[in-house]
């Protein structure tokens, strides 16, 4: 199953966070890493006063089902130090399962497409990045036309590329 993962820090040395869930996410059992966006800077969603993050998106491909998939991105965010106090607070890492194939899931603590990812353009750039034709299994639009919809896309801006 192809998979994308949305991976943002904004605490600690960000850069070297997402490098260091990136290299987690690549030893996760039956998943194979395939790529992994550039970097993106983009300012914070919320309430909460906090410095702007750093995000990418990877792309799997993985034989996990989604629940499983997610216990073990949450391990990777245990492991890194996350503790979840505010909702949309800062934190050392956050992984998101955003796309599982073109699957729809809705389970406790689960739902898949990502129910943000249509107003994130630090999640769609990315994505659009990795696949350019890639459409939302809910909606049946394009990536392309989702950014095209979202206001704020001009604080999400490229730092550069992750070499894997």
């Amino acid at each position: 199953m192809k998979a994308f993962i949305g991976i943002g820090s904004n605490l600690g040395e960000k850069e070297k966070n997402i490098r260091r869930a990136v290299d987690e996410i690549a030893v996760m059992p039956f998943t194979k890493l395939i790529t992994v966006s550039s970097l993106y800077d983009s300012e914070p969603v919320g309430e909460v006063e906090q410095g702007n993050f750093v995000n990418a998106v990877a792309l799997v491909e993985t034989d996990l089902p989604a629940r499983r998939l997610l216990w073990n991105l949450m391990l990777i965010e245990q492991r890194m130090g996350r503790v979840r106090t505010v909702r949309w607070g800062p934190r050392t890492i956050d992984l998101d399962i955003v796309l599982y194939g073109k699957n729809i899931v809705e389970e406790d603590g689960l739902v898949i497409p990502h129910p943000e990812m249509e107003k994130r353009a630090f999640v769609l750039i990315p994505l659009l990045e990795i696949e350019p034709d890639l459409v939302h299994p809910r909606t049946k639009e394009p990536v392309r036309k989702l950014l095209k919809k979202v206001k704020s896309h001009s604080s999400v801006k490229r730092k550069g590329r992750f070499w894997l």
